[in-house]
């Protein structure tokens, strides 16, 4: 099942914000992806000279990297910031060499320092972190990209309805779908341990298994799913894009820990650049949409893809950053999801390196 070339978005309906069962159901399911207003949320570098001030190159010259070719995780869609700042040759601007590296995880890239510099989730890389993954987050990305679904004609209309039943989370128990389903359900009051029973169906299966009745809700990203609201087959019930989550963080800038400890002025002009790019895909919908198109790095029609990429908000304040993070770690240690550490102040000080400060 992919992502529907040719399905309709109506640009009439994103007038305002509506939260995720009203928008899937009132006909206006554009509306959800309209951004919350938020003042401060937003990190403004898109007019930021990244070239090095003659203070920072003498510190750089004296860092064991210099010189080293800056090795970004390629990848597309929300999380394709570092692959942006090399085709805008924003690393080049920052005084920095780099090349783009591949793998079947960022997670295992940054941690064995395959990979200096990736957009990920926090859902994906925060446990790890917790088990000595050699991984810090320097940057906040976006917020938003993932919400429950259900069937459009069956009775699950709130998470309360989800109880007892079995959900899926596609990727796997203990995996970032898992986290992210976990928090939509606490928000509301729900014990994701005790309350539901949460499986792994693969998100291609998933919309099969709610017909069978084997599922009654989802975590899909709203790439997959919004053709399926569109179309009748399916509603949502709750998202990372409501207005009490549009605080939170989704996907933050990742770097390998020893790297950022070892070279702090080289780590601060990699961030500075790839959130330079994050300001430009914020600032610039449209003309980022259509690069990430012409790259084959977003999937699917273009004014779908416009909306989606603007309902994230690229770019996200150090600030907000820091108090939305730490607010996921707490969640995280009181859900049980963090297991070997239960200090947040201890969590905070290997998961957090602010490079910009």
């Amino acid at each position: 099942m992919g992502v529907d070339e040719n399905v309709e978005v109506k640009q009439e309906n994103a007038s305002e914000h509506m939260d995720s069962f009203e928008a899937s159901t009132s006909g206006k399911w554009e509306a959800m992806f309209t951004p919350v207003d938020m003042e401060g949320r937003a990190i403004d570098m898109a007019d930021f000279d990244l070239t090095p001030t003659e203070e920072e190159l003498e510190a750089m010259k004296k860092e064991p990297a210099y010189g080293q070719k800056v090795l970004y995780y390629m990848a597309d869609g929300c999380t394709a910031g570092p692959t942006v700042a090399a085709h805008l040759g924003y690393y080049e601007e920052a005084g920095l060499e780099a090349e783009g590296v591949k793998g079947n995880s960022y997670t295992e890239a940054l941690g064995s320092g395959q990979a200096t510099v990736a957009v990920g989730h926090i859902a994906t890389m925060l446990v790890p972190i917790t088990n000595n993954v050699d991984i810090t987050f320097v940057g906040g990305a976006h917020i938003g990209c993932k919400s429950l679904y259900v069937l459009a004609d069956s009775e699950y209309n709130t998470t309360e309805d989800l109880k007892g039943t079995n959900i899926s989370a596609p990727n796997g128990i203990g995996k970032s779908d898992y986290n992210i389903t976990c928090l939509l359900l606490d928000a509301d009051g729900i014990d994701p341990q005790e309350d539901v029973n949460i499986t792994a169906v693969s998100a291609d299966a998933c919309l099969t298994a709610m017909t069978n009745g084997e599922i009654s809700a989802a975590l899909l990203s709203d790439t997959f799913a919004y053709g399926l609201v569109k179309d009748g087959t399916l509603k949502c019930v709750r998202s990372l894009l409501d207005e009490d989550f549009a605080d939170e963080n989704c996907c933050m800038i990742a770097m390998n820990r020893t790297f950022v400890k070892e070279n702090p002025v080289i780590s601060k002009k990699i961030t500075q650049a790839v959130q330079k790019a994050h300001s430009y895909m914020r600032d610039n919908p449209e003309e980022a949409t259509q690069m990430l198109l012409d790259q084959g790095w977003n999937g699917g029609s273009y004014e779908m893809n416009v909306m989606l990429n603007n309902s994230l908000q690229f770019g996200l304040d150090q600030d907000f950053t820091e108090v939305s993070l730490r607010d996921v770690v707490e969640k995280y240690v009181r859900l049980g999801l963090i297991q070997n550490m239960d200090n947040t102040d201890e969590i905070m000080s290997i998961a957090w390196t602010p490079v910009l400060d």
